[in-house]
């Protein structure tokens, strides 16, 4: 009989312990359990591996290794009102390899909650100056992207933070004011729990990240150029 726990993928025992966790965050009780955390956490990471190896085929990957990419599930909780000490999800992400290849991929992984995202999270100002202006120059290269079969039926619509008002510099009745109020820009698809637990999930995930490669593209491409073209140094 096959070994069901020589595919990368996520098990049930994974979900299984996070939800034992939300009732037992406590240090003490990880403490006790600290064996079965390192067993889940070695699954976890061997379906990230899996992901890594997939997105190097056609990407470059900074990320050196699944368990690198995979985040800590202490959480900070210095500056947080909630004191629980653990995390009730597992989450990682990858970095695209130079300059050149902008935008980010990451995975969170909980019961109810599972989701596939990507995208620009907190652009430095220099980065979101760049974008706009470049979406106020013609947006309709972005446009294309978003409306395009493959962006719709994968992530539905762009998604991020929005200002409420035009960002300065820009007129409030510019076509593209729609656009221009994003202060992120996140790709996300979502995954019911049966997804998550299937055979094809480590496959979905992949073809979920690749789906994001035409708007990283253009974004790669917005933020290493000006207007005109001419590479920025």
């Amino acid at each position: 009989m096959a070994n069901p726990y020589s595919k990368p993928q996520i098990h049930r025992s994974n979900l299984k312990f996070l939800n034992t966790l939300k009732e037992n965050n406590n240090r003490e009780w990880f403490n006790d359990h600290k064996e079965e955390f390192q067993k889940e956490q070695e699954l976890i990471e061997a379906f990230a591996d899996g992901l890594l190896e997939e997105l190097n085929v056609d990407d470059v990957i900074e990320t050196p290794s699944g368990r690198k990419s995979v985040y800590r599930i202490y959480r900070d909780v210095r500056f947080s009102k909630d004191k629980t000490p653990y995390k009730t999800h597992w989450s990682g992400s990858f970095r695209r390899a130079t300059k050149y290849r902008r935008g980010g991929y990451y995975f969170h992984i909980e019961q109810g909650n599972t989701f596939i995202a990507g995208g620009f999270w907190g652009p430095s100002t220099k980065d979101l100056k760049q974008i706009r202006e470049h979406i106020a120059f013609d947006a309709t290269p972005l446009r294309g992207i978003l409306s395009s079969e493959e962006f719709v039926s994968t992530f539905g619509t762009l998604k991020g933070e929005q200002l409420k008002t035009m960002p300065k510099g820009f007129s409030v009745d510019h076509e593209s004011i729609d656009l221009l109020r994003y202060k992120q820009f996140l790709l996300v698809r979502q995954f019911s729990d049966e997804e998550v637990l299937a055979e094809f999930f480590l496959k979905e995930a992949v073809k979920t990240f690749k789906n994001m490669r035409p708007f990283f593209d253009y974004m790669s491409e917005i933020l290493t150029t000006d207007i005109n073209g001419v590479e920025i140094g």
